[in-house]
């Protein structure tokens, strides 16, 4: 009896077991409205959940690592180095979805006319509002004129920037802000466990999401794209394990030990095809993990707004599949464009819901790519976004030990206890 009460699946096992009976049940209700309706409220109340303790994280924690890190100049150095070390990993997952493009050509394969269209027209219209703003919108949106307008609308960029400037300013006030740090610290605490709760229900949410996705398409629907969808993965693969292998290996740091410590969180990013969904958790397993509070909790919200990778290199790969499934050459000068153009454009939408689609569409008329061609993958692009998830988890979990390396803020001795722990099976991240 004892041993029966000590074994206990992981939260990655049981999200796994909710995304094969999700499955099961798309592939048994395929059509059913009834079951998809119920299934897609199902979904909706899991990620309502997430989108719940979100904010509230990001704020407490943000506003006490600031608090603590205490230094304008310190703050400038660490955002300046996570805002280039973003642009440069953004950079290579661009160019590398262009050249695993090139070279497997994966429009090549399909008829694009004998394709089902989906709807698209609620992307088309965001690309147009973000088009007809400009980027200039966007910069100025990142100054919240009411706080508390942008944390009812989630909105992320503008909730960070009055975070900052409120750690900042708590610490400049000295011991009266002591009573404002312990208030956050609670908060965080209090916000952490309620985490812990909501992950119980995991499982079921993810059952509901992928079963709706599989009940609205059906199996065969996904079979004529089945290459780009193999090809998309094996690309994202190679850019986890290659491309930020190396990267951790210049910062002494082994790609499969953070693997091994997010790899619920990476479960749980693929299963719900939502960076929010992780979010909470990532941050309180860098701060375990041996990244100083300051450096976790600045480079992570900032990187879920504007380090996706997974998204860079699904926009470049997709503009190319289009291009070759329409038969357009598209040369060199064109291909550095396209890399030049989609790295303005991701980051002058971030945060707008859809981004990734959004980004196509305002991308792929400079290269002379029908719009109407976004159509035919867009049924699609649910289960290339659980991939490209995986990918935005992973890349910023990598960016705030990088950012942590880079300026000492990195406990080694901490980071091999936390992942011995983990190895033994004796962490409590995942067990409360």
């Amino acid at each position: 009896m004892k041993r029966y009460r000590q074994f206990r699946l992981s939260l990655g096992w049981q999200i796994l077991i909710g995304l094969v009976l999700g499955i099961v049940l798309g592939v048994v209700f395929y059509g059913n409205k009834t079951a998809i309706t119920a299934m897609q409220n199902i979904g909706t109340m899991f990620i309502s959940l997430i989108q719940m303790i979100v904010l509230p994280i990001v704020v407490a924690c943000l506003i006490t690592g600031i608090a603590n890190m205490g230094d304008l100049k310190k703050l400038g150095r660490i955002g300046g180095k996570t805002i280039i070390y973003f642009e440069i990993m953004t950079t290579i997952a661009i160019a590398l979805g262009l050249l695993m493009g090139n070279i497997f050509h994966p429009g090549d394969y399909i008829d694009i006319h004998q394709l089902h269209a989906s709807n698209i027209s609620q992307y088309v219209q965001t690309a147009k509002t973000v088009s007809h703003n400009g980027i200039w919108s966007t910069v100025m949106g990142i100054i919240p004129t009411n706080v508390f307008k942008s944390l009812s609308a989630g909105d992320m960029i503008p909730v960070i920037f009055f975070a900052v400037f409120f750690g900042l300013g708590t610490a400049a006030i000295g011991e009266q802000g002591k009573i404002i740090l312990d208030f956050m610290n609670a908060v965080a605490e209090a916000m952490f466990k309620v985490t812990n709760w909501v992950m119980h229900t995991a499982p079921i949410g993810v059952c509901a999401l992928i079963g709706v996705t599989v009940a609205e398409m059906g199996l065969k629907a996904l079979a004529p794209l089945g290459y780009f969808i193999i090809l998309a993965y094996i690309t994202m693969a190679i850019f986890i394990v290659v491309v930020m292998g190396i990267v951790g290996k210049l910062f002494g740091l082994n790609i499969w030990h953070l693997l091994r410590v997010i790899r619920d969180e990476m479960v749980l990013g693929f299963s719900t095809a939502s960076s929010e969904a992780a979010l909470p958790r990532i941050i309180d397993k860098m701060g375990k993990y041996g990244v100083s509070e300051g450096i976790v909790s600045f480079v992570i919200p900032t990187g879920y707004t504007f380090n996706l990778d997974g998204s860079a290199i699904y926009q470049s790969l997709a503009a190319l599949f289009l291009a070759q499934a329409y038969g357009i050459h598209l040369s060199l000068s064109q291909q550095i464009t396209l890399l030049i153009v989609l790295m303005i454009t991701s980051k002058g939408i971030a945060g707008v819901p859809g981004a990734s689609f959004v980004v196509l569409l305002a991308t792929i008329s400079t290269i002379g790519v029908p719009v109407q061609g976004l159509a035919f993958i867009a049924g699609i692009d649910r289960l290339v976004d659980m991939g490209r998830t995986v990918v935005n988890v992973v890349g910023n979990s990598l960016a705030a030990v990088i950012i942590g390396k880079s300026e000492h803020e990195f406990d080694t001795a901490q980071s091999d206890q936390y992942l011995a722990e983990i190895r033994a099976g004796r962490t409590r991240t995942a067990a409360k």
